[in-house]
């Protein structure tokens, strides 16, 4: 492998954070500094075929410096990719990958602040503008736009970053301009977000099955959660074994809980049943679909709950290592969830000998920096392999050839989280909850114009009306986004539409990751229309065709739109659709495939344009 790299060094405080990654060089080929003891270090390779054997570090690398510093400098891409013997260019292409790092200079700080759907409903334009008028050119902190941040039943919100030893962080939501420049100026200073609590309207009801921990169990307690019925479903599986474990989760009836809807049980049997070795568990807690943040609540009310959950799963396919790809716009479920694992793993609830029973398994944390593709399986696994998130075609798929070209099962933190009761109730009972073909609860995440926004647990089954009533949806409702920004629009007198996989298909449209989002007639459609363009154009990886210049396109005929009427909206309508129908055929994968449906939606279900 040519390796090329540039003249630049980089500084003791950017050296110092990527050794605290990768430990001290060990040879001026790696990056030490050049005496005349190490005069023959650079007239051949050391180590290099066990550098590249560490290329997934190169996500963990950068996340480092960029933590650190608030940005990476050529001199310090340099030198992480002599430790780890990545090409620069290659480095390059991944450090720009991601919407969380810059290459060029910036402030320590970064103040980003969502103007995605939930808070462009809620004032996300004029809390931007006074929040740029008051942090100006040279007030220190940088303000970035951007996309959704999980925070949607506190809209509108913002998340300060400083980096530093440590890293400092500060919410503010809902963010007013005061809060939201003092989140920026002095992250110390901000107020304590509140509980995870709050974002659940129904906490300490009877019956809750998958939310009924949180706000009543301490999230930091090991002691409380095994108090409150934690590591009860652990105990069955090794009662059960592996086979008996996928048994009971294919019994229960149990699909994935991100959108596609398929069947968990089938999976991890697939997965289980490969000969190849090692197997590898993958969490995929990269919820960036504007509107959800449900795995969010989960991650910072019950934490240990995904720990064991993930154990389980990992047990029952074979798997001796789990990762855990996080979000890299959740700080406090990130350390929620190092701080659980940490507890794990002390009390002999992860590691080489699981509660006793001669398992071994144990979980990395891999952190996300801000791209929506990722939330893709097979982008995932680019991304924690170090190489640019951008998804695989299929086949072979996952459960053959996944991360690091092994069998692998990836789920997302709901449908992880639905192992705990399918053990502890038994599979028949799990699935009398809901109806026949969707079974057991599900989350929604409800926000916009209801007076109650928050992640809300009901069973499959009870209609749009009823969860909205709950809710306190407000009068002059215009539309409801089911499904999130890759979702469709309903109208208002849909309300009777059952909250099932296959009724939001009957009724053409979707119930994706669980995403309920109400609009009133106060917010203009064609804006928000706009802005999941804008939203999708941003975030296309651009590896294929139809998606990169799709999403541009789709956009351009909507502003052109917003701008016409008569014949030339007509003919941009048209355009349109003809661009939807090749997004939603020739995409790779589901960004590209799902771009045109909101906009489809809201022309044919809501006139639009009309």
């Amino acid at each position: 492998m040519d390796l090329h790299f540039g003249d630049s060094e980089p500084t003791d405080e950017e050296r110092a954070a990527v050794d605290a990654l990768l430990g001290p060089p060990q040879s001026s080929w790696e990056g030490a500094a050049r005496d005349e003891t190490r005069a023959a270090d650079l007239r051949w390779a050391r180590g290099g075929r066990a550098a590249r054997d560490r290329r997934d570090l190169l996500l963990p690398g950068l996340h480092a410096l960029n933590d650190r510093v608030g940005w990476i400098s050529g001199g310090a891409l340099d030198y992480l990719c002599r430790r780890l013997t990545v090409p620069p260019a290659e480095a390059y292409g991944v450090a720009t990958f991601y919407a969380m790092f810059s290459v060029r200079p910036r402030p320590a700080t970064v103040l980003h602040v969502c103007t995605d759907l939930a808070c462009a409903a809620s004032g996300a334009a004029e809390l931007c503008a006074g929040v740029e008028a008051r942090l100006g050119p040279g007030s220190g902190v940088s303000v970035q736009r951007g996309p959704c941040l999980g925070l949607c039943e506190r809209a509108p919100a913002a998340l300060a970053i400083r980096a530093g030893d440590p890293v400092r962080t500060a919410v503010a939501a809902p963010a007013t301009v005061g809060a939201a420049v003092l989140a920026g100026s002095a992250p110390d200073a901000a107020d304590e977000e509140p509980p995870a609590v709050t974002a659940v309207p129904q906490a300490g009801q009877d019956g809750l099955v998958l939310l009924g921990r949180v706000g009543v169990v301490d999230p930091t307690s090991l002691d409380d959660y095994r108090a409150h019925g934690g590591y009860t479903a652990l105990r069955r599986a090794f009662e059960l074994g592996p086979a008996g474990v996928v048994r009971e989760v294919t019994d229960s009836g149990l699909v994935g809980r991100g959108g596609a809807a398929f069947p968990t049980g089938r999976k991890w049997q697939a997965t289980a049943s490969q000969p190849d070795r090692p197997h590898y568990l993958v969490c995929n807690a990269d919820e960036s679909e504007p509107g959800t943040f449900k795995d969010r609540v989960l991650m910072e009310g019950d934490p240990f709950a995904l720990v064991e959950a993930m154990t389980i799963a990992a047990y029952a396919t074979g798997a001796h290592r789990g990762y855990l790809y996080l979000r890299g716009e959740y700080p406090r479920a990130l350390r929620r969830m190092e701080h659980a694992i940490a507890q794990a793993r002390a009390r002999g609830l992860l590691g080489d000998d699981v509660l006793g029973q001669g398992y071994a398994f144990d979980i990395e944390i891999r952190r996300g920096a801000g791209a929506y593709v990722c939330g893709e399986e097979t982008a995932l696994f680019n991304s924690i392999e170090g190489h640019r998130g951008e998804p695989r075609s299929k086949p072979p798929f996952p459960v053959e050839k996944g991360l690091f070209g092994k069998p692998t099962v990836a789920n997302n933190v709901e449908t992880l989280v639905n192992v705990l009761p399918i053990l502890t109730l038994g599979a028949p009972a799990y699935a009398a909850i809901g109806t026949g073909r969707s079974t057991g609860p599900k989350l929604f995440c409800v926000s916009g114009a209801v007076d109650r926004p928050g992640v809300y647990e009901l069973p499959f089954g009870v209609t749009l009306g009823e969860l909205l009533a709950l809710a306190g949806v407000r009068e002059r409702l215009r539309a409801v986004l089911l499904g999130g920004a890759a979702g469709g629009f309903v109208r208002p007198d849909e309300r009777d539409i059952p909250l099932t996989f296959e009724g939001t298909r009957e009724a053409g449209t979707t119930l994706g990751s669980g995403v309920v989002m109400a609009f009133d007639d106060t917010v203009p459609l064609p804006r928000l229309l706009l802005r999941i363009a804008a939203f999708f154009r941003d975030e296309s990886c651009g590896q294929c065709v139809p998606c990169r210049v799709g999403t541009v396109r789709q956009e351009e005929a909507l502003l052109r739109i917003a701008e016409r009427t008569g014949a030339a909206a007509a003919d941009d309508i048209a355009l349109l659709r003809e661009v939807g129908r090749a997004l939603r055929d020739a995409s790779i994968c589901g960004l590209g495939q799902t771009a045109w449906n909101a906009v489809e939606s809201a022309i044919d279900r809501l006139g639009a344009y009309a």
